[in-house]
């Protein structure tokens, strides 16, 4: 092997080795153990929370009583899918006064996987072609109205 077939067979190999390499993303939530650690119940507060950790991630729908902070980090290889590394879901309570009822940390267990039955969303109704689809309301609608035609 020549000199230059062995740099051209290093190169291709390190081209290679670099698409195979996981891209990170970290998205939401930059979790910091430190200052999750320091909400406790019983002794904060929404404002502490608030000051400690930021506005929440999302809050529940029909009341303030519950945030989410929600983190999640993915890695990709080159044109895949991304897939979940690490997610840390933190679930803060609060009671009526505003005060921290409960703080709860989950993670990637509670994941679920949904992989779609088939390359087709199943619709109710009938089939129809293109055809149908373009030429089906011909005829469908009434013609003119009899009687006058606009007001004057």
């Amino acid at each position: 092997m020549t000199r230059w077939t062995a740099l051209g067979a290093a190169t291709l190999l390190a081209l290679a080795a670099t698409g195979c390499a996981r891209i990170p993303n970290a998205m939401g939530y930059i979790v910091d153990d430190e200052l999750i650690s320091a909400v406790q119940p019983g002794v904060d507060n929404r404002d502490s929370v608030a000051k400690a950790l930021g506005r929440p991630t999302a809050v529940t729908q029909w009341d303030d009583d519950v945030w989410y902070y929600i983190s999640r980090n993915t890695g990709q290889r080159a044109f895949l899918r991304p897939r979940p590394t690490a997610q840390t879901v933190l679930i803060v309570r609060f009671d009526a006064k505003g005060n921290v009822a409960s703080v709860e940390r989950r993670g990637l267990e509670k994941v679920a996987d949904i992989s779609p039955s088939s390359d087709e969303t199943p619709t109710l109704g009938r089939d129809r072609t293109l055809l149908e689809d373009i030429f089906g309301n011909i005829g469908s609608f009434g013609g003119v109205p009899q009687g006058g035609g606009p007001p004057q």
